[in-house]
């Protein structure tokens, strides 16, 4: 019997994709004739998302195309007002920093940033897990947080290795009690191994970690950032607080503090952080820093000297950037002003950009060539190809924005956010700044089982109606909601740079769990303190603004119109 059922399980398990494509328009199928019609249409559609989403039952693009199909068939919103949101300018932006991450790594400028910054800070556990971390960080703020951990752990690995030896012969000296040799005892070198160890474990462990971080940082670092633009750009048209510079001004600061919190607890609890952080001692521990710093400046010289593509674009980079952040800082007049007032968008800067990519020499030029006959006519090699930005750019997230923005329009147009935040008023009881950091938490802990961008997709709408419900600013609930969602440092699963971590297959659920916890709770005391500091002072969020008023702007002027029509008629 025991065996029956173990052989249908597995059969069950085999299928479990497909039966929940096929049983979970049957079981959600009460929501359409228990609610209220459009809305209850909508959520039907919206859970149905869901649930894919956080199955993954189908490929995450393939469910953020079913509005296109759902959202018309079931009378909620028309074709023609659900597929234009498959391609806003927030693509475009989010496109322009996908193209200028594929050029940087086509040039290997990354590695040399990475090698470079490893040299500055030293090489001892502390300060090395720190230039993890910062540069982690950093690149994730321009490339996919993806592909700056894959990038990532095998410098780590190689500094790793040159450190500590090979990590099988490691782990078995934690386990096997050795001969004494070198006046040592076996216990000394098992309690050394196993320190080692834990510093091999932090290594790995911070560097998905930083990377999640540093995509908070830019609204091209990470998708929800440019959800939290699109649906602000739907619910709220008038609201125009939030571009790349200012977004880069409040979310930076917020990442330095979380990145330094971070580090002082994986560099704690794995031993990095100790008396050797800043004192010398020659031990065999210098010995082998001093063959791990030896390693990097080795594979630094190995790169050479900086060629012409890799200043060319470093360049490019650097005045894509700046651009990006001076065109409407807010804090002061950006160069947007030189053009026509409400013309130019991030989306356009970036675009101008990474189009010069693809035409601009990746040699430098020579007027020599044109009259030498002996030179050779090499084909003309811009500094990016299309065939390798088409490669490289994950197009299936730009699907999934698309999607997520669809979502969003249909709740607003059904009346589903309305209807939902009408049954979330118990929370109006809640002081504003208790209510941010249970919305930080439960978004955290709600990722951790769902990608990031499905995860806001599905709660932007509710928060920004729940904030309407209870008056309070908008942004105050929406920002700490969307950076929570790239908090996710518990589990495995959680994030594609987690998974990469744990498949190196030296870490453990536990180790991720431990760590990832605390983490959590650090994540979720920085945002709070940024929002209601320097974010408060930024955005005006003690106020309600203006903005977030346009169903009572339009019942003020329906008002003002019909009084002015009574006194017309009482006039005559």
């Amino acid at each position: 019997m025991e065996m029956k059922i173990s052989v249908v399980s597995k059969k069950l398990w085999c299928v479990h994709k497909q039966l929940v494509v096929l049983l979970t328009p049957l079981v959600f199928l009460p929501l359409l004739f228990t609610l209220p019609e459009k809305e209850g249409k909508c959520l039907y559609v919206v859970v149905l998302m869901a649930t894919f989403w956080c199955t993954e039952a189908l490929p995450l693009a393939v469910t953020a195309m079913l509005p296109v199909c759902l959202f018309p068939t079931l009378g909620i919103l028309p074709s023609k007002k659900v597929c234009p949101q498959y391609f806003l300018e927030t693509n475009f932006l989010f496109l322009s920093g996908l193209v200028m991450a594929s050029s940087i790594e086509e040039w290997g400028l990354h590695r040399r940033i990475a090698l470079k910054v490893l040299s500055i800070v030293g090489v001892k556990p502390a300060w090395l897990i720190l230039g993890m971390m910062l540069t982690s960080s950093f690149l994730s703020m321009w490339l996919s947080n993806t592909a700056t951990t894959a990038m990532m752990l095998p410098i780590a690995n190689a500094i790793l290795e040159s450190l500590f030896g090979d990590l099988e012969t490691l782990k078995q000296k934690c386990k096997v009690p050795q001969n004494q040799t070198d006046l040592r005892t076996a216990e000394e070198i098992r309690s050394e191994s196993q320190y080692q160890l834990k510093v091999w474990k932090g290594f790995l462990i911070c560097i998905p970690y930083a990377a999640s971080i540093g995509g908070t940082a830019t609204l091209t670092g990470t998708a929800p950032n440019l959800i939290l633009i699109g649906q602000l750009k739907s619910y709220f048209p008038d609201c125009d607080l939030i571009n790349f510079g200012s977004w880069f001004a409040f979310a930076f600061p917020l990442m330095l503090l979380f990145l330094f919190l971070g580090w002082i607890w994986i560099a704690f609890l794995y031993g990095g952080l100790n008396t050797r952080l800043c004192f010398k001692k020659n031990d065999r521990r210098a010995q082998a820093e001093a063959r791990a710093k030896a390693l990097i400046e080795e594979d630094y010289r190995k790169l050479g000297p900086i060629n012409f593509a890799e200043g060319a674009i470093s360049f490019f980079f650097i005045l894509f950037a700046v651009l990006l952040f001076t065109r409407d800082p807010k804090f002061v007049t950006g160069w947007s002003v030189f053009f026509k007032k409400g013309y130019v968008s991030d989306a356009v800067t970036g675009v101008i950009i990474v189009s010069i990519l693809f035409f601009f020499p990746s040699q430098k030029p020579s007027l020599s060539w044109w009259f030498d006959p002996q030179a050779s006519n090499t084909p003309y090699v811009p500094l990016l190809s299309w065939k390798k930005a088409q490669d490289s750019v994950p197009w299936n997230i730009i699907l999934l924005l698309g999607g997520g923005f669809a979502m969003a329009k249909a709740c607003e147009e059904s009346g589903l956010a309305s209807w939902i935040g009408g049954h979330l008023q118990p929370l109006a009881e809640v002081p504003p700044a208790a209510a941010v950091m249970l919305i930080t938490a439960f978004l955290a802990c709600f990722t951790e089982f769902a990608s990031n961008t499905a995860t806001i997709i599905i709660f932007l709408p509710v928060i920004a109606e729940l904030a309407i419900r209870v008056s309070v600013n908008p942004l105050y609930f929406m920002i700490p909601a969307t950076v929570g969602c790239s908090y996710a440092f518990m589990l495995p699963v959680s994030t594609p740079p987690n998974s990469i971590a744990f498949a190196s297959g030296h870490l453990m659920v536990k180790d991720m769990v431990k760590t990832g916890f605390v983490m959590n709770i650090l994540g979720i005391l920085s945002v709070s303190l940024a929002m209601n500091t320097w974010g408060v002072a930024m955005f005006n969020l003690n106020a309600y603004p203006e903005w977030a008023h346009p169903i009572n702007k339009t019942a003020l002027v329906t008002e003002v119109h019909l009084s002015s029509v009574q006194s017309l008629n009482a006039t005559l």
